[in-house]
């Protein structure tokens, strides 16, 4: 393909002249005829270097096979024309998006089979052409979106996954972000189903093998690239109005990702996003409260650090969910440092959760009575510093060796720290002072009393003054 050539002479006249023979020829019945006849000027108004005429020319072209409904000389003609010899972008571009155009014309009159050959054919013209990177991908999602298809109509498990399969690894082999042709958004749009393709061939793999947790078998290494292709979204591009579906479909497919790695934090985090969406925060009866709903449920479940806690106290004086009783209940219990008796929260808030699709999971119920557990713990090393292992067993409504287990993975994760005397059955939940600590408390005290004192002297001094000045003056 010929690049920046100068035309060389100007064909516009000799194709006015041959169009209107060669459709002569072509309405008469001979087809082949009227195209050799195109072909012939064509090689001269390429070797010229003449744009217009050229194009004009291979329009012409495709468009006779294609109203004759001659699929084979179509895509014939389509390839060679663009594999000629000095044949230019632009015609090559013109012709491709002019043939686009029939797509769906020829699945609907045609048939699937007559359209997947022409689907074939504008991939296989258009494959390594940097200038023609936007088109192929419109048609690569348009075959992927095909075998999706035949992947839902499926009935052996196996033809549907290898059909999903296909869909996915099609639109994965396309790296539109680094593409400078297509606009931003269809960009998005493209990161966005490939990320959808790859988490319903993850879920498929998942449960065909029965793993769902984080170990190399099943669906993991669609998993993982989904989790990439997450991060190739410019999330302040998402904040932009218009583009309001992109970013709750993008935030859906990031809930889902999360929530096979049980990341409950990132859900919550995900979910506040949504809400804070303006068409979903002012929709306080549906999309609203529901994704509000959704924050509290997982900011509870998620463990607690730093940046849990938070946002949790964030959200609990959140105006909003005031408005939501049930809910700012719930979140008082975990805000508040006092202790949670679990068959108390079951009888409140039980038959309510367990009825939601959060809490339907019996894992993530059990989760809960988990979190719940840990912030007993938590109360109790604030308010104690020993309690014997039986009163904080009663406490916290377990086993003595539910209690230790839950201890013991607290001290591991920095929770808390805390020492079991098993001999005497007693937690310590204050360590040892080292020389150091004791040192460092007595230089805090000592700083401290200095300071009173010269606050003090200083009163003593004005007072002083004052009363040497109150003198004088009488």
């Amino acid at each position: 393909m010929a690049d920046n050539r100068k035309q060389e002479k100007d064909f516009t006249k000799e194709v006015d002249e041959l169009l209107p023979e060669a459709d002569a020829v072509v309405k008469s019945g001979k087809l082949q005829e009227g195209l050799d006849k195109l072909f012939v000027l064509e090689k001269q108004t390429r070797n010229a270097a003449d744009l217009a005429s050229t194009t004009r020319l291979v329009n012409v072209i495709v468009q006779y096979t294609y109203d004759a409904r001659e699929y084979a000389l179509l895509n014939s003609s389509i390839t060679l024309l663009s594999k000629k010899h000095g044949q230019l972008k632009g015609v090559i571009q013109a012709m491709v998006e002019l043939v686009m155009g029939w797509r769906e014309d020829v699945r609907q009159k045609d048939g699937t089979e007559r359209w997947l050959e022409l689907v074939e054919t504008l991939r296989s013209v258009t494959e390594g052409k940097i200038f023609l990177e936007t088109p192929r991908a419109r048609v690569t999602l348009s075959l992927a979106q095909y075998h999706e298809s035949l992947s839902n109509a499926a009935t052996p498990p196996a033809t549907a996954k290898d059909s999903l399969q296909t869909a996915s690894d099609l639109l994965s082999d396309l790296q539109v972000e680094t593409y400078s042709s297509m606009e931003r958004r269809e960009k998005t749009e493209f990161i966005l189903e490939q990320m959808r393709l790859l988490i319903a061939l993850a879920k498929m793999k998942d449960a065909e093998s029965g793993k769902e947790g984080k170990d190399l078998g099943g669906g993991e290494a669609e998993w993982v690239k989904a989790r990439i292709g997450g991060r190739k979204v410019n999330e302040d591009f998402l904040k932009q109005s218009e583009n309001e579906d992109l970013k709750l479909k993008y935030y859906d497919l990031m809930v889902q990702h999360a929530l096979h790695y049980n990341s409950y934090l990132d859900v919550a985090k995900y979910y506040y996003k949504v809400w804070e969406t303006p068409s979903v925060k002012s929709d306080v009866n549906d999309k609203g409260r529901a994704a509000l709903e959704h924050i509290v449920y997982y900011i509870i479940l998620a463990p607690h650090n730093n940046e849990q806690s938070d946002m949790l106290h964030h959200l609990f004086v959140d105006p909003p969910l005031a408005r939501l009783e049930l809910h700012h209940n719930l979140a008082k219990c975990f805000v508040t440092r006092e202790l949670m008796r679990w068959p108390g929260i079951e009888s409140i808030y039980g038959q309510f959760l367990r009825q939601t699709p959060v809490f339907s999971q019996e894992k993530r119920w059990e989760d809960l009575h988990t979190r719940v557990i840990e912030h007993n713990v938590r109360v109790v090393a604030e308010y104690y510093t020993r309690i014997t292992l039986l009163r904080l067993t009663t406490l916290l409504d377990l086993t003595p060796k539910q209690t230790e287990d839950t201890l013991c993975r607290l001290v591991v994760s920095g929770t808390v720290w805390a020492r079991i005397d098993r001999p005497s059955g007693i937690v310590n939940f204050r360590g040892k002072r080292s020389a150091e600590d004791a040192m460092n408390d007595w230089s805090s005290d000592m700083q401290k009393l200095l300071g009173l004192v010269e606050k003090t002297w200083m009163g003593m001094n004005a007072a002083l003054a004052a009363q040497s000045r109150v003198k004088s003056a009488a």
